[in-house]
């Protein structure tokens, strides 16, 4: 299933009003009722005509999802927020969802925003995981939703290894102790070159290199700053491997990195920063750690309310925020 998203304006608050109905009638009865059902094709031209309009999904030229873009700001800054989000029933569990967020990530980037912002209603426990599973995280409940945010993605070229390490050293200035990055990326990616980088920015003890066979190193600051906990979990076998290292005795106290740790290192912290390094290789080429000759991507992808307003490295001068956001959307899938 190829899925399409158009930006779109008041012209279509008939599709957008037919997605929401088809999406919000589907739910269990909730007390109180959804606000999106109390919506009309006149009230949401109104808002398309507003603001900065919504967004569409589309399969095969039928519309199949869609949302409302909201841009607000709070006492806590400015976030775009997602209302009226909906998948038509027979569209789900085929990637609608996920393409309308990827969607709305470049429209809130476009206009300066620090990230995404959905409300999603407490009996519904699957929504939630749904969120938390692209990357939301919750930060706060008022009955009877659950505020949850997304600060954007950012992404930044490393050209050589001394511009890998370079840009871990810029992230390093904004680290603080308890914080949890996730660092994924094809073998021989650049993952220790990255967290070499890390270390001296940090100022901590000790050379460092890839902890395959000791699984786990701890790396003493010398300028009174945190320790750097370096964990490599290409070896184990899932979480209860990872829970028997005892990290989280050292996860308030220390910045812990974790090579391979996609899918597994999420359950340590609620709010973390996931690392992700891409890099060329050619057909015939075997990659190693070694192998600086091909550029490589770094992006950051923050999950939870501690990323937002920090300055990662690759964001664009003039978009970073005054301060932390933090607004409210009516959700739906």
């Amino acid at each position: 299933m190829t899925v399409e998203t158009r930006r779109v304006g008041p012209e279509a608050a008939a599709d957008l009003y037919a997605v929401v109905r088809a999406a919000f009638e589907g739910r269990p009865p909730l007390d109180p009722p959804a606000d999106a059902l109390a919506e009309t094709p006149e009230t949401l031209e109104a808002a398309l005509a507003a603001g900065p309009g919504g967004l569409l999904a589309y399969v095969d030229g039928e519309v199949v999802g869609g949302l409302l873009l909201d841009p607000v700001t709070t006492e806590l800054g400015d976030l775009m927020a997602l209302r009226r989000f909906g998948v038509v029933p027979g569209a789900r569990h085929h990637g609608v969802a996920h393409v309308l967020i990827a969607a709305a990530v470049e429209v809130a980037r476009e206009m300066g925003r620090t990230g995404l912002t959905v409300l999603a209603r407490q009996e519904l426990e699957s929504n939630i995981g749904f969120w938390a599973s692209n990357h939301f995280a919750e930060v706060g409940r008022h009955a009877p939703y659950v505020e949850m945010v997304r600060p954007l993605p950012v992404s930044a070229p490393a050209p050589d290894a001394d511009a890998m390490q370079a840009l871990a050293g810029e992230l390093a200035g904004v680290l603080r102790a308890g914080d949890l990055l996730v660092l994924s990326g094809e073998l021989g990616a650049g993952k220790t070159t990255f967290t070499q980088g890390l270390g001296a920015g940090l100022g901590v003890r000790g050379g460092i290199t890839s902890p395959t066979f000791v699984i786990a190193r701890v790396h003493p600051s010398l300028v009174d700053g945190p320790a750097l906990v370096h964990v490599d979990a290409y070896r184990l076998g899932g979480l209860d491997e990872l829970d028997d290292l005892d990290l989280d005795t050292s996860l308030d106290e220390a910045v812990t990195v974790v090579e391979w740790g996609a899918g597994m290192a999420e359950a340590l912290a609620d709010e973390r920063l996931h690392v992700r390094i891409t890099r060329a290789v050619g057909a015939d080429a075997v990659p190693s750690e070694e192998d600086t000759d091909d550029p490589r991507v770094v992006e950051f992808v923050p999950v939870g309310a501690r990323w937002l307003g920090v300055a990662l490295p690759g964001t664009s001068p003039g978009t970073l925020p005054g301060a932390v956001a933090g607004a409210v959307a009516d959700a739906g899938r």
